[in-house]
């Protein structure tokens, strides 16, 4: 998503950043299902940012995570990325199908890859159809590619992609955290296309 002074007022940015506050609401009921646990949220930072700057937000190029990737089409197109530093992804893999590799572990059992893909499916399929209810646009997506890897790494697949049209992206951090022990981040990063972003405030009777 790109964001300048021509494309987008502030009352413009707060309204995507009140959907993707939804979005983000809607992925936590999903995840606390499927756990069967009570999760609350809260959204400490909502930023349009360089995709530089959303690494060091992440905790620095260097740092090991999770990307979920997915593609986006139909009426909407880009694409959306979710990340967890690689201790979160294993807290949720635990959580949900108990660690055979451990916490401390640099490795994932295929097991363990394959619950994180369904964790990534589900929490990003109900990202986007909170999205797709609120605009009553269509979003088809692409099956999740997953990576472990150092942040850089993983954001510059989109960078690269969408570097003709911009290099800014929206980023929503979401704390997960439940009356035990868990207290997590995860962060959606939405790139939609220009005419995407033209299409969503179109939506919302905004243009």
């Amino acid at each position: 998503m790109q964001k300048n002074d021509e494309s987008m007022d502030n009352f413009e940015f707060d309204v995507l950043t009140e959907i993707g506050n939804i979005g983000a609401g809607n992925a936590t009921t999903a995840l606390s299902q499927l756990i069967n646990t009570r999760i609350d949220m809260n959204v400490p930072r909502v930023k349009m940012l360089t995709f530089s700057e959303l690494a060091q937000v992440i905790g620095g190029e260097e740092t090991l995570v999770a990307g979920i990737l997915l593609s986006l089409e139909g009426d909407i197109q880009g694409s959306l990325l979710f990340i967890l530093e690689s201790d979160a992804a294993r807290v949720l893999v635990q959580r949900l199908v108990g660690l055979t590799s451990g916490l401390d572990s640099d490795t994932f059992t295929e097991i363990e890859i394959s619950a994180l893909q369904e964790i990534g499916n589900i929490i990003t399929g109900a990202y986007l159809n909170a999205i797709s209810s609120l605009t009553k646009l269509t979003i088809s997506i692409s099956v999740p590619s997953l990576a472990f890897d150092m942040a850089g790494a993983i954001l510059s697949v989109p960078a690269i992609e969408f570097g003709k049209l911009g290099d800014k992206a929206l980023l929503i951090e979401s704390r997960f955290n439940d009356l035990d022990v868990m207290d997590i981040s995860g962060y959606f990063i939405l790139i939609p296309t220009m005419e995407s972003y033209t299409r969503i405030l179109k939506s919302l009777g905004l243009r």
